[in-house]
């Protein structure tokens, strides 16, 4: 596609021109024509409307501009009033002949002019000054050899979406702006007003809009035409959005597996599957039967072909289709069909599809509003009127980047304002500027990799969020834990000093290990290591050092290879070389010998003692203890544990019986899902506290401890001797399938490849597919789809209106429960 919209990305300025009254709108910020000039920004877009006092005649203008504010600044439009005043009179203050007129600029060039009563309401608003942007993305055409010329030059290039409204500036207008905004890069949009046009085209109630696809890409024969199919639904944005998915999942997939387990993005928008029941025998006459099957009901339900000679589960030897519905619960129907007339008048006739809803207008909070199927969008839309203070933190531009990250140590925050991660961390990156607020010496910086990709490209950021420090001019260390805001204070803290700390003498070296040395940072690290090695141990000791290099951020680390080591030596009865770690909760000092002194292996057993012996689980820790690929023996309680069971569990692991387990505990309290793990194991949630053994990465068989024995050291081993020995039954076996969120996740890195990256997929021998269209990766030609796409997570925030989303909430919440999943 052409690179239009890069005049977008330099810097849009929208500014509408009137004479006007003393506004009572208090949400747009008020400015003088001089002061706002000074804050527009290259690359930064604004909205502003200028106007006078005592002119009554527009304020119904002026509170659907009002409206447009939410929408406009979705696509990184800022809005501003102006208030022309005589001491900074501007000429776009206007005089009476020319108010209410709306300019179109790029800084301060002037690119177009609107006459006023085309913006005639918010819906007008949006739809203008997107067509005016999407000039190249979007095709107006009037007559039938326009289309024709269009889908002539993008055979076997490209596929189009066609649409007809009955106006300009209507709603239905708008959502295909919207929808050209995310797709506009992957997809040749074309619009007319034209009735005559459509109708040219073979469709039927033309009083209505129309948005057809065209298959284009798929097309290598000039002389054929593209297939089209229609989208049946209203044209709202979001069942644009949910027809281009389904175009763009496979026409048809092989299976050879269960019905029952299949599903597939048609399942989950809420469209039935059509299984065409295949043999070895009748393969290929099957597969074209599929083919044409699927093309009639394309964005109808998905089609598959089940290969019933590699099926383990029996179909009824008679039937030849399998027809599931999308509702849960509903049992398969094994149908016998002649025809293909057959398959699609049983799916016509049985589809169920929920109308869907959108009112993006309206921001009122329901609290029983349907909820997205991605929880972290959904977090950033519930906070979105939330004000953060991101006056703590600097801005960088490509203009201050450098001169800033070499005069201060700075965090810098790489991040995308259209990205729903970024945007739920950048809330956790101000609160961690406002607890540094006056203590800190580290400059808290950000860069908008959306306005910024230079700078961000020059860094090496390839995801977003990312956090960066920069020090004495020193190549940059990333931040690699939690996304949250008291793992990243952790990391600035413990950054403070230098690691590993060079230990000089033993009276320090205690003072290292008691924690007085850097008492101010114990809360941040529980455990302290020490490395001791004797002076010639050179190899071991660079090793060392590298090592605490990589966990500097994450835990304090010092060093000591004096003279008289061996005082520490044979006081805590370690052989060098040897790590100390000091529990400063517990009020221990343990020895490690390290038998290999390879960095990677120090790490490793640094980290691995870093983990508690028997510590509470929450969502954030879990994925270190499953690392570990050991059974968990869990002990689920509601509230705090019985001392007497933690005793038990921790003389047991003092003595080595647990060695084989991750023994840990559960707080319901705390981690809630704990709840629907315990229903996935028991059905009901068992009386509690209740121990469990949970074989995850062998099986995943599940095992209770029997609830009328007390958790004692000697009832544990007992229990523990039989499972061992296989006299104990498990309670359930988790399933060994990969359980997935319920639709798939957008590969923003692959959207922002070059045309010219092509990654080769690796396609399992069991699901042969026939796309629609080639795959995502492969349709992204344009850079400039760094912007369409992040759209789509920012406009689907809104599209909280239907029982789609409570469903896909149902599903993503079991996506929590990881005890369950086998991994």
């Amino acid at each position: 596609m052409s690179p239009s919209f890069n005049v977008f990305r330099v810097g849009i300025s929208f500014v509408i021109t009137c004479i006007f009254y003393k506004s009572t709108v208090d949400s747009l910020p008020e400015l003088s024509p001089q002061k706002y000039f000074s804050t527009l920004q290259t690359g930064k877009a604004s909205l502003a409307y200028f106007c006078q006092a005592d002119s009554p005649s527009t304020s119904v203008f002026l509170e659907e501009l009002n409206k447009a504010v939410g929408p406009l600044q979705d696509y990184g439009i800022s809005v501003a009033k102006v208030n022309c005043v005589k001491e900074e009179m501007s000429r776009y203050c206007g005089k009476e002949k020319d108010s209410m007129k709306a300019y179109l600029f790029r800084g301060n060039i002037l690119l177009r002019e609107f006459p006023a009563d085309t913006l005639f309401d918010v819906n007008a608003i949006v739809a203008h000054v997107l067509f005016a942007l999407l000039f190249n993305e979007v095709k107006y055409i009037t007559t039938l050899e326009d289309l024709q010329n269009i889908e002539n030059a993008l055979k076997g290039k490209e596929n189009i979406v066609f649409s007809y409204v009955r106006a300009i500036g209507i709603p239905e207008h708008r959502a295909v702006m919207e929808a050209a905004f995310v797709y506009g890069t992957i997809y040749q949009f074309v619009l007319t007003t034209e009735i005559a046009l459509l109708e040219s085209i073979g469709s039927e109630d033309i009083e209505y809009a129309h948005l057809y696809f065209f298959h284009c890409k798929l097309v290598l024969d000039l002389t054929q035409q593209c297939r089209r199919t229609l989208m049946e639904q209203p044209l709202t944005t979001l069942n644009i959005h949910l027809f281009i998915k389904i175009m763009k999942a496979p026409l048809l997939t092989e299976v050879a597996e269960d019905p029952q387990q299949v599903s597939t993005v048609h399942l989950q928008l809420g469209l039935p599957l059509v299984f065409i029941v295949s043999q070895q025998a009748t393969y290929e006459a099957d597969r074209r039967t599929a083919e044409w099957v699927a093309w009639r009901l394309l964005g109808k339900a998905g089609v598959l072909l089940l290969l019933r000679d590699s099926l383990e589960v029996n179909i009824p030897q008679h039937a030849n289709v399998v027809f599931k519905r999308a509702e849960k619960g509903v049992p398969l129907e094994f149908l016998v069909l002649h025809d293909v007339e057959s398959v699609i008048s049983h799916v016509e006739n049985n589809m169920h599809i929920e109308e869907i809803l959108e009112d993006e207008d309206d921001d009122m909070e329901d609290p029983d509003m349907d909820v997205q199927d991605d929880e972290v969008a959904e977090t950033v839309y519930r906070d979105r009127k939330r004000q953060l203070p991101l006056e703590l933190t600097v801005e960088l531009t490509e203009e201050t980047f450098n001169v800033t990250v070499m005069a201060s140590d700075s965090l810098v925050l790489f991040y995308a304002g259209w990205q729903a991660v970024s945007m739920a961390f950048l809330q956790s990156y101000i609160d961690v500027a406002i607890k540094l607020k006056g203590t800190s010496t580290m400059l808290l910086t950000r860069v908008n990799c959306a306005d910024w990709s230079g700078v961000c490209t020059k860094q090496n950021v390839t995801e977003f969020p990312v956090v960066k420090m920069y020090k004495e001019g020193r190549n940059p260390v990333s931040y690699a834990g939690m996304l949250g805001t008291e793992d990243l204070l952790k990391f600035i803290q413990l950054n403070r000093i230098s690691c590993p700390v060079i230990i000089t003498s033993v009276q320090e070296a205690e003072e290292y290990l008691s924690g007085e040395l850097y008492k101010d940072l114990i809360s941040y690290s529980r455990v302290s290591v020490l490395g001791l090695f004797s002076p010639t141990m050179t190899t071991a000791k660079e090793d060392f050092t590298e090592a605490g290099k990589h966990l500097k951020g994450y835990v304090i680390t010092g060093i000591y290879s004096e003279e008289d080591v061996l005082i520490l030596s044979n006081k805590y009865a370690a052989t060098l070389p040897a790590l100390l770690l000091a529990r400063h909760e517990e009020g221990k000092i343990e020895s490690i010998l390290l038998a290999s002194t390879h960095v990677q292996d120090i790490v490793q057993i640094i980290t691995n003692a870093l983990l508690g012996t028997f510590p509470e689980i929450t969502v954030e820790n879990l994925p270190t203890y499953l690392r570990l690929q050991k059974p968990l023996l869990i002990l689920f309680s509601d509230g705090s544990i019985n001392p007497q069971y933690e005793k038990a569990i921790l003389t047991l692991a003092k003595l080595k019986y647990l060695d084989k387990f991750t023994p840990c505990w559960l707080n319901l309290k705390n981690t809630p899902v704990g709840r629907g793990i315990l229903q996935a194991y028991f059905d009901l949630v068992p009386p509690l506290p209740l121990l469990v053994l949970v074989n995850l990465h062998s099986g995943g068989q599940v095992f209770a401890f029997p609830s009328d024995q007390a958790i004692t050291e000697l009832n544990l081993v007992s229990w523990l001797k039989k499972l061992e020995a296989g006299l104990e039954n498990p309670i359930t076996i988790l399933p060994g399938q990969e359980w997935k969120p319920p639709l798939p996740a957008y590969d923003f890195l692959s959207m922002m490849d070059a045309a010219s990256q092509h990654p080769t997929r690796k396609v399992p021998e069991c699901m042969k597919e026939i796309d629609v269209q080639e795959s995502d990766k492969e349709q992204h030609e344009d850079k400039s789809a760094t912007r369409k796409q992040p759209i789509e997570a920012l406009r689907i925030k809104h599209w909280n209106r239907s029982n789609w989303f409570k469903e896909a909430e149902k599903s993503f919440r079991r996506d929590k429960e990881l005890f369950s999943q086998g991994s």
